[in-house]
């Protein structure tokens, strides 16, 4: 289990994205069609844990190779998809900013959700005040148990989401990979 601790929004973050961002698109592009800042620190004054995600877009799965090769050459650790289909992810080397990577493909669900969420609160301040206002509550209720915390996200999230256009068995999906692992 994770420590959940929030920070308030800091414009910093937009930097530290551009700065991993300098030293992985070159490595990448040659694969890739994009590099996205998601989660909530791509937000303007959405507090989050201040830890930078980015996705790097993909064409289709065949290009997972390459990024995987390009990474692994700048000392990223492959780490699968942990989880959730169609979102690789990266451990990153201890000389960056603290960061998570994945690589996703084109219009996949995992892409969907992490860009779905980030354009509609980016473009819905009310949303975001009460997304904020939720993380916050979560991170002093579940202070120690970031499952938990990630679960009480959820309803909000797929809120969202449906707004924006997933579908049922989408969000279903999404709800599934969101649940805390079942403690035996």
């Amino acid at each position: 289990m994770s420590r959940v601790e929030l920070s308030a929004y800091n414009p910093e973050w937009a930097n530290t994205f551009e700065r991993i961002r300098a030293l992985v698109w070159p490595a990448v592009q040659h694969a890739s069609m994009s590099l996205e800042h998601v989660g909530s620190t791509s937000v303007p004054g959405l507090s989050a844990k201040p830890v930078i995600d980015a996705c790097i877009v993909v064409a289709s799965r065949r290009d997972l190779p390459y990024v995987v090769k390009a990474l692994n050459a700048l000392g990223y650790t492959h780490r699968g998809d942990l989880g959730v289909p169609d979102r690789e992810a990266f451990r990153s080397p201890a000389s960056l900013p603290k960061h998570h990577l994945y690589a996703s493909p084109r219009g996949s669900l995992s892409l969907k959700n992490q860009l779905g969420l980030r354009d509609y609160l980016r473009s819905t301040p009310q949303a975001m005040l009460e997304y904020g206002e939720l993380k916050e509550s979560l991170a002093r209720q579940f202070p120690d148990d970031i499952d938990n915390y990630i679960a009480g996200k959820t309803d909000f999230i797929l809120g969202v989401l449906l707004q924006v256009g997933l579908t049922d068995e989408e969000l279903e999906s999404i709800r599934r990979i969101n649940q805390p692992p079942a403690t035996s």
